[in-house]
């Protein structure tokens, strides 16, 4: 039981650091490398000066859910990592995890509706940037879908585990 509790904590741990990478970081979608999109700027690398040349988003509709629903993800994993810590310490014997499983849940349902809600209207989100076709998804949103899963997956171990000692 003893594996199992720190598989799940790592897998959270992990699960938290991709989420919140996929949140933060530029790359939700790239032009030839030299430009692209995330949820907050749309940058181009200036190969002149060396560096990132980044402008505010516009803000759509799409976009504004997409990124409340990333930020509800980091928040709804950060406080079921938090609840679980505080659960660990104080909870009887023979407790479950359940607060901190839905949590996760959470987590998990709400990542999964801000990538598929970038999926489906990615085209509304980016129309004042370049040419669409050209471009392609990056790794950031490859990684949020990625964290779907094992979010899911945690959540349904955390539900699931029972504290034995």
């Amino acid at each position: 039981m003893a594996y199992l509790l720190m598989f799940v904590t790592l897998l959270h741990l992990i699960t938290l650091a991709m989420l919140f990478i996929a949140t933060m970081e530029k790359s939700w979608w790239v032009w030839d490398g030299m430009e692209n999109s995330d949820l907050w700027y749309n940058c181009r690398f200036d190969n002149f000066t060396g560096t990132w040349l980044c402008a505010s988003s516009k803000e759509t509709e799409w976009l504004q859910a997409v990124q409340v629903l990333m930020v509800l993800s980091v928040v709804f994993s950060s406080v079921s990592f938090l609840v679980f810590l505080g659960q660990l310490f104080t909870m009887s014997k023979g407790g479950l995890f359940y607060f901190t499983g839905l949590c996760q849940v959470f987590a998990g349902l709400t990542a999964f509706s801000a990538t598929l809600i970038y999926t489906l209207h990615h085209k509304e989100i980016l129309q004042d940037s370049r040419e669409l076709t050209s471009g392609h998804f990056g790794y950031c949103f490859i990684l949020a879908w990625v964290c779907v899963p094992l979010l899911l997956c945690s959540g349904v171990m955390y539900i699931h585990l029972r504290k034995k000692e």
